[in-house]
């Protein structure tokens, strides 16, 4: 009785460790990293350093937002977003010879498109998730090579110089002088974003299907329209981050978006968001792309090299995953 007594109070313990870790482990990363930055290069700390940062934070920011409500809803995540990705960008450098708007339009509309496919796909017609949106992905990334011929496209090679201009600028605005519009969208899209979760009936509609998908849709819940939606505003995220990196990269090409998808899902669980679904918020996914984003850049002032920091964010991942499995076995949600 007295051994029994003392392996339940070891598993408590264990479980509230897990929790605690879970809800503050992202802030004392972000912290330990800061630190870390500071001492390992005089760099770290300017403001050269800290742009390219905060840019790189940002766009990958806007494109977890969006696969964030791919994985409160239990679908895992949109592996597709890296063609959409390149994909829209792409599309807005090709037409931007018809002005900057349709241009704009053209890339969001694109990837709304894809969008649409995977709500279809796998909401209506449920399709393994991941199997489905890496095919997509696949399939898109071998038509931007066809239709480009595996050739970059330019701005100024597609529109006047004006145009082309106003194209690659459109990333580099700063509101109020100060504050970079990829941060500014960011922060927009995690306010949004966790207002839908928190209170709107869709962010309960969606936290009941990750939570027991067969529950939501005996309760009458519109499981094939909701998890849809969440495909829908995953492809949406996607091209608004497709656009905005085309526009600060000063190039269109089929391997824009590359590594965002795994670097977006392994930002949303460590911002606490369970691959399970049915848990977690955007506040803690905007903790999440920090730490992604303060790491490689540490990596980079380390001179690692693209090769190794792959190796690097795959061995994260890896952590992640296996944490948040861990997590999920002590509360019973997890197979085995």
């Amino acid at each position: 009785m007295l051994v029994k007594c003392e392996r339940i109070e070891l598993n408590k313990r264990r479980t509230e460790t897990a929790g605690w870790i879970e809800k503050f482990g992202v802030y004392i990363m972000i912290l330990v990293l800061l630190i870390l930055g500071t001492l390992i290069s005089n760099k770290f700390l300017t403001l050269d350093n800290l742009a390219n940062v905060v840019h790189a934070v940002a766009l990958l920011g806007i494109v977890a937002v969006g696969v964030t409500f791919v994985t409160y809803s239990g679908h895992f995540a949109d592996m597709s977003v890296p063609g959409i990705i390149a994909l829209s960008g792409m599309v807005a450098v090709d037409m931007l010879r018809y002005g900057l708007v349709v241009s704009l339009v053209s890339g969001l509309v694109t990837g709304l498109m894809v969008g649409l496919i995977n709500a279809f796909v796998v909401g209506k017609l449920r399709a393994n998730p991941i199997i489905w949106t890496l095919a997509v992905a696949f399939v898109i990334n071998g038509v931007v090579r066809w239709l480009y011929r595996g050739e970059q496209i330019y701005p100024d090679l597609k529109a006047g110089e004006k145009l082309a201009s106003a194209f690659v600028n459109l990333a580099r605005i700063n509101i109020g002088g100060a504050v970079p519009i990829t941060v500014v969208v960011f922060l927009v899209m995690v306010i949004i974003g966790q207002l839908l979760l928190t209170k709107t009936k869709f962010g309960v509609q969606l936290k009941l299907i990750g939570s027991s998908y067969e529950v939501a849709r005996m309760t009458g819940v519109n499981v094939t329209g909701m998890v849809g939606l969440a495909f829908i505003l995953s492809a949406l995220a996607a091209s608004i981050g497709g656009v905005l990196l085309t526009s600060l990269v000063k190039i269109g090409a089929y391997y824009n978006g590359v590594g965002y998808d795994f670097r977006a899902v392994t930002a949303i669980v460590l911002g606490g968001v369970s691959l399970a679904g049915g848990k977690g918020n955007m506040i803690g996914v905007l903790g999440g792309v920090v730490v992604i984003g303060l790491l490689n850049n540490i990596l980079t002032l380390l001179g690692v090299g693209t090769f190794s920091q792959t190796i690097v964010q795959g061995l994260v991942f890896i952590l992640v995953v296996w944490f948040n499995t861990y997590s999920l076995r002590k509360l019973g949600k997890a197979d085995g």
